[in-house]
C-alpha cells in the first residue's frame, strides 16, 4: 500500500500474480536501443530496455482476442491520476459507460478509475493510436488477456514505469513471442 498524489492505493496481494509477472530486472530479450518500451504481448510482459544489456520487465494484463494493436510508435503524452475519457468505439459495445464519453467529461481520477494511477499513451505517425499504458485497480488481470488493447500494470508497477520511461520514448509492441522472454 502506497499514498500518491492524494491518493491511498491499496496493497497488491504479489504472492496470487506469479512470480515471472512481478517487476523485475532481466537480461534484456529485445534486442532494441535502451530507453525503448517494448511489449511482448504473447509473453504478457512489458520491458524498459537500460543500457548495458539489461531491461526492467513488468507483467501485464493486454487486449483481449481483436482488441490487440502491434507496431511501433512513441509515448507522446503521459499523465499521473488522469481522467477516463471512453473512445465512442467503447461506448457503441457498452452503452452504459457514456456518462464517461469525452462530451461528457470522462471519469474523475482515483482508485476505481480503469487507468489508474498513471497513463502513457500510444501515438503512431503523430496520431492517437488509443491505446495506453496504463495502471489498473484489477491486479487479477496481470497475465491475462481481458482489457479492450490497453496494456495494464497493477498501480505500483504503473508508477515505476512512469518514473523510467520519458515523453518521445520509442514503444514496440509485438505479437509474436520474443525468443528470451518467457524465461522465470
Amino acid at each position: 500500500a502506497r499514498e500518491d498524489g492524494g491518493h491511498s492505493i491499496p496493497g497488491t496481494p504479489y504472492r496470487q500474480i506469479g512470480p515471472k509477472h512481478l517487476r523485475q530486472r532481466v537480461a534484456d530479450p529485445t534486442g532494441e536501443a535502451a530507453g525503448t518500451v517494448v511489449v511482448d504481448t504473447p509473453g504478457r510482459f512489458l520491458y524498459v530496455v537500460e543500457p548495458g544489456g539489461t531491461a526492467m520487465r513488468y507483467g501485464v494484463g493486454i487486449g483481449r482476442d481483436g482488441f490487440a494493436w502491434q507496431g511501433e510508435g512513441v509515448i507522446h503524452w503521459r499523465q499521473p491520476w488522469p481522467r477516463w475519457k471512453v473512445p465512442e468505439e467503447m461506448i457503441a459495445r457498452q452503452p452504459h459507460l457514456e456518462r464517461y464519453s469525452v462530451e461528457n467529461g470522462g471519469m474523475e481520477p482515483g482508485i476505481g478509475n480503469p487507468l489508474g494511477a498513471r497513463a502513457l499513451y500510444i501515438f503512431q505517425d503523430g496520431k492517437d493510436t488509443l491505446y495506453r499504458l496504463h495502471g489498473s485497480p484489477e491486479w487479477q488481470s496481470i497475465g491475462k488477456a481481458t482489457s479492450s488493447g490497453c496494456v495494464r500494470l497493477v498501480n505500483q508497477d504503473v508508477i515505476d514505469l512512469y518514473e523510467r520511461v520519458p515523453y518521445h520514448a520509442r514503444i514496440v509492441v509485438h505479437q509474436e513471442p520474443l525468443p528470451l522472454s518467457h524465461t522465470a
